[in-house]
């Protein structure tokens, strides 16, 4: 599918401990969140987002919605030390959103699903392009001498 929209300004990284997201489990508390904010303003942002857009499955009237609601502006990066990876929480729309009546052009579960999907996406796809091209500091966690090998 494909969107063609220039990438959003990329979200201010807020000092907010992970663990308290229901959606991810986090070891450590050396977050990288200014690393992180830095390499996405120096172009990490930009280029996750081209990668995602070329074959996104959000349409225009989505994309719009996201925009118009600040959505990517909500993104959270961290460093998961144990995991050696960027994590992340994904902005969506709520599940009450017909009776907070978020937006005129949200008329359809499909488009809140098309929504939350592609955020997740573009969240995933953030993650990797941090790590793969930018992230340059090793884990620091070592693993215990007693444990099994397998």
């Amino acid at each position: 599918m494909g969107l063609d929209a220039d990438p959003p300004e990329p979200p201010t990284l807020d000092a907010v401990d992970p663990s308290e997201y229901d959606d991810t489990e986090v070891a450590g508390d050396e977050y990288h969140r200014a690393d992180l904010e830095r390499f996405l303003r120096e172009g990490a942002w930009a280029e996750a987002f081209e990668r995602w857009a070329a074959d996104a499955e959000v349409d225009g009237t989505e994309w719009g919605i996201v925009t118009d609601l600040g959505l990517t502006a909500r993104f959270d990066f961290f460093w998961d030390d144990f995991a050696d990876r960027v994590g992340y929480h994904a902005p969506g729309i709520p599940e009450d959103w017909k009776e907070r009546d978020l937006h005129p052009a949200l008329e359809s579960w499909a488009q809140v699903s098309a929504i939350n999907a592609g955020l997740t996406e573009f969240g995933r796809i953030v993650c990797e392009v941090l790590k793969e091209e930018y992230v340059d500091w090793e884990s620091e966690f070592e693993a215990p001498d007693d444990l099994p090998d397998f």
